[in-house]
């Protein structure tokens, strides 16, 4: 188990290694942003000054180790925008976006598997119907259609709900459904077919041969052993709602987080920002998935005796 751990680690870092050198050279080769911030009015000995004042100056791979040095010591550079550090910068959205991540993520579990339950226990009959058609339906429509015809149905039409910013709990409203709509779908399919899975195992006709409730038999027999597969589809929804789903949600409903401050750096190529707003994001997603493979293998006896 410690060599899986081990694996685990270094696997991580090496993932992250390769994210931060993917994001730097892709950052610089879309321009130089001295020129898309500061306009055309800046003179020559200006814009050359803040080349040399943001280290602009060097060749690429200069830059690459001269960021290095800095991050390994906890130094990720200014924000050319902002003029702070990009730590304070980014360390101010990550509640907001751990906020609508943690309200959208308690969403999905309370939904999608007494959903994923019932449509494997009445696979039969037309509930068990109805909730696959509703999770092949939510699957299809992505987040951002379902933000749009939210934000005109409730807040434009009806006027019920406020579309921008996260001051009251109205405003996760919206929010929270638009970032969930597509993973309740996909954790309720998955949940239905790990108990469809489960509940067609010899033990299960056992339980109810033994004349146990049928509620104890789904809920304690079925969905506990269905649950190991269950943990891990949520790690890595989870992990593909960090990285992808709080951007397109937080820009359209102005939600002040991580997402958000990442489209808005890339749209003025503030390098640094967007260079450790990734790296932030990269960590969490790296974290979830490293955590969600470690509760996989304690769940599991099998996967921890073979990895041990």
């Amino acid at each position: 188990m410690i060599a899986y751990l081990l694996r685990l680690v270094v696997k991580a870092v090496v993932t992250l290694f390769a994210i931060v050198t993917v994001t730097f050279v892709a950052t610089r080769l879309s321009g130089n942003p001295i020129d898309t911030f500061l306009g055309e009015g800046l003179t020559t000995e200006g814009r050359e000054a803040l080349i040399a004042y943001f280290q602009l100056d060097g060749s690429l791979w200069h830059q690459y180790l001269a960021y290095l040095r800095g991050a390994l010591s906890g130094e990720f550079g200014l924000s050319f925008v902002d003029r702070r550090p990009v730590t304070t910068v980014v360390i101010e959205r990550l509640w907001p976006s751990g906020q609508l991540l943690l309200a959208s993520v308690a969403l999905t579990i309370a939904v999608s598997l007494p959903l994923g339950v019932l449509a494997a226990v009445y696979r039969r009959s037309w509930i068990g119907s109805a909730v696959m058609v509703v999770a092949f339906t939510g699957y299809a429509v992505p987040s951002f259609v379902l933000a749009i015809v939210m934000v005109l149905t409730f807040s434009y039409w009806l006027n019920w709900l406020p579309v921008v910013g996260n001051g009251t709990w109205q405003h996760f409203i919206m929010p929270t459904i638009a970032m969930s709509g597509v993973l309740i779908a996909a954790l309720t399919r998955f949940t239905r077919n790990a108990m469809l899975d489960v509940l067609g195992q010899d033990f299960i006709r056992t339980a109810r041969a033994k004349g146990l409730r049928e509620t104890r038999v789904v809920l304690k027999h079925g969905l506990g052993n269905a649950g190991v597969t269950v943990i891990s589809v949520i790690g890595l929804q989870i992990a593909g709602l960090a990285a992808a789903g709080s951007v397109v949600v937080e820009s359209i409903f102005s939600w002040p987080g991580v997402g958000q401050m990442l489209v808005n750096a890339a749209i003025v190529r503030d390098y640094p920002v967007l260079q450790f707003g990734v790296i932030a994001v990269a960590v969490a997603v790296v974290a979830i998935n490293t955590l969600t493979d470690i509760a996989y293998a304690l769940a599991d006896p099998r996967i921890r005796l073979a990895r041990a």
